[in-house]
C-alpha cells in the first residue's frame, strides 16, 4: 500500500466527490485505496481493522492523504500513537483563515498543498497548488443543446443556469433576481434552477420560487431539484450560459463542469473563479453580491452570439488543456512519489 485517501464524512461534499472522481483514476498508476464511509463501492477500500494493524504488516511508508481536520487527526494517531510509517499530506481547499486548532493539525504535516493560490495565501505553512480537475471525457460539448434539452424535456428556449445547493451563501436569490430582471424583456430565454435545499433553507426556497411565481415565469424559471452525479453533465449541455452567482465558495467546480461542456461562464469573484475563468475568453467576471453587474454581464453575453460562440470554444480548450482531472491525478501522484 503506497497512499490511503480517508473520507470520514458520510454526506455527500465536494471532498467526497473529490475521492471518487481521483482514487480510481490513480489507483491506475500507484497502489492507493481509499478508507471510511459515503464512498461507492466500486472505490477500493480498507477495512478499519486492516486500517489499523497495517503497520504491523508493512514497513515500507504510505501517504495519508487528508482533506479534513479529523481525517489529519486520525493520521496523526497511526502515526504517533500506532507508530505506522506514515507521511501526512493535506489538501487545503477553504479560503479563509483556519482556526487555531485547524493551524496546529497543519503544522503536523509532512506536505501541504492548496487547490488555489487563493487559499494558499491563508496557509501559515509553505504549500503547493495543485488545482482541482474534472472529466473532460464525461463533460464535453454536445451535438445538439437542442437535442439535449428535448431529452430532458426542456422548454424550447435558450437556457442559463444556475447549478448547486440552494441557499444564500451560493447566491441562489441573486440569479433569481437577474432572471426576474431580463427574462420579460428576452422572451427566447429562459433559467434551470438545479440543486436541492438542505432542511434549513427550505423556506429560502420557498420564497425564491414564490417571487418567480408572482412574476408570472414559473414556466420560464425552472426548478428542477437533484439530479444524480452521473446525469449531471447533459443538464450543462443543455445551456447557452452558466452562472455562478455564490457570495462564498472554497473551489467551486460548476464553473469547470460547465466549461468542459462548452457553456460560457459569468460568476463573481470567489473561491478559485478568478482564477479558473478567463475574463472577456471564457466568459465574465463580477464583483460578489452585486446584481446590477449581474444583469449587465448576464445580457450582455445572452444578446452577443459571436461572443458566447467564441467563449464555448475557448472554455473547452482552457478545461481540456489546463483543468482535465488527469492533470490533478498525475500531480498529486508525483506529490505521492516524492513523500514517498
Amino acid at each position: 500500500m503506497e497512499v490511503i485517501a480517508p473520507n470520514l464524512n458520510r454526506r455527500l461534499s465536494g471532498v467526497t466527490s473529490t475521492i471518487v472522481r481521483l482514487v480510481p483514476l490513480q489507483a491506475k498508476s500507484i497502489d492507493i485505496t481509499s478508507f471510511g464511509v459515503g464512498l461507492p463501492d466500486y472505490i477500493p477500500k480498507i477495512s478499519l481493522g486492516s486500517l489499523l494493524t497495517l503497520g504491523f504488516r508493512q514497513s515500507s511508508p504510505m501517504v495519508w492523504h487528508a482533506r479534513r481536520n479529523l481525517e489529519m487527526l486520525l493520521g496523526l494517531f497511526l502515526k504517533h500513537i500506532l507508530r505506522q510509517n506514515i507521511k501526512l499530506l493535506f489538501t487545503s481547499a477553504s479560503q479563509r483563515e483556519h482556526s487555531g486548532y485547524t493551524r496546529f493539525l497543519i503544522r503536523q504535516m509532512d506536505k501541504v498543498v492548496a487547490t488555489s493560490k487563493a487559499g494558499k495565501s491563508y496557509l501559515k505553512v509553505p504549500a503547493s497548488v495543485i488545482y482541482h480537475g474534472i472529466n473532460t471525457d464525461d463533460f464535453q460539448p454536445p451535438a445538439s443543446t437542442e437535442e439535449v434539452r428535448s431529452s430532458l424535456d426542456l422548454p424550447n428556449l435558450k437556457l442559463i443556469g444556475c447549478f448547486g445547493r440552494i441557499r444564500a451563501q451560493k447566491g441562489t436569490d441573486l440569479f433569481v433576481d437577474t432572471m426576474l430582471e431580463l427574462l420579460p424583456n428576452h422572451p427566447e430565454w429562459g433559467a434551470v434552477i438545479l440543486g436541492r435545499a438542505t432542511e434549513q433553507h427550505t423556506g429560502f426556497l420557498a420564497e425564491l420560487k414564490s417571487k418567480v411565481s408572482n412574476a408570472g415565469l414559473s414556466e420560464r424559471i425552472l426548478f428542477a431539484g437533484e439530479v444524480p452525479v452521473d446525469k449531471i453533465a447533459k443538464w450543462y449541455q443543455a445551456l447557452e450560459l452558466f452562472v455562478a452567482p455564490q457570495r462564498w465558495e472554497g473551489f467551486g467546480l460548476t464553473p469547470l463542469e460547465a466549461m468542459a461542456c462548452g457553456t460560457p461562464v459569468v460568476a463573481t469573484r470567489v473561491g478559485a473563479f478568478p482564477e479558473l475563468i478567463l475574463e472577456d475568453e471564457t466568459g465574465h467576471l463580477i464583483d460578489r453580491d452585486n446584481l446590477a453587474q449581474m444583469v449587465e454581464a448576464v445580457e450582455k453575453t445572452i444578446t452577443n452570439d459571436k461572443d458566447r460562440e467564441r467563449f464555448s470554444i475557448n472554455s473547452r480548450t482552457h478545461m481540456v488543456e489546463n483543468f482535465d482531472i488527469s492533470v490533478e491525478a498525475g500531480k498529486l501522484i508525483e506529490t505521492y512519489r516524492k513523500m514517498l
